[in-house]
């Protein structure tokens, strides 16, 4: 198994979430939600739920976020979904990345589902940790 690379390897999971951000929206990924759900779940500190316009674009995003990580040897530990393109997961071990197809994010509403978890503004998580983004 490839080590991340040393710049990478001291990244919390904020960092990782807030570069995860910075790749989704240059993907242009829809109503873009971080939630800190730290306390409340035991496998993950954030949950970053985004939607795209088909399963195309789902796809696209998620293969984005793949692809730019994996350059930094910060490979996904699993990924869900894909072929599909109706609900993509991304394992990244502090952060999980669900990418939905609108109809089947409305279905699972995992904004509701985690609804005691604080919601993170992606645009101040990116301005805070711009230091730390995957470099």
């Amino acid at each position: 198994m490839r080590q991340l690379k040393q710049e990478c390897r001291n990244l919390d999971g904020r960092a990782l979430a807030a570069a995860c951000v910075r790749i989704a929206e240059e993907a242009k990924a829809e109503d873009l939600v971080v939630l800190d759900v730290r306390g409340l779940a035991s496998f993950t500190d954030y949950f970053l739920i985004m939607s795209g316009r088909s399963t195309r674009h789902v796809q696209g995003l998620a293969g984005a976020i793949e692809e730019a990580l994996s350059a930094k040897r910060a490979n996904a530990r699993s990924s869900e979904g894909l072929n599909e393109g109706l609900w993509v997961l991304l394992d990244l071990g502090d952060v999980v990345v669900h990418v939905f197809y609108h109809e089947q994010r409305k279905f699972y509403d995992l904004e509701g589902l985690w609804h005691d978890s604080p919601r993170l503004d992606a645009t101040a998580l990116l301005a805070e940790a711009s230091q730390g983004e995957l470099p």
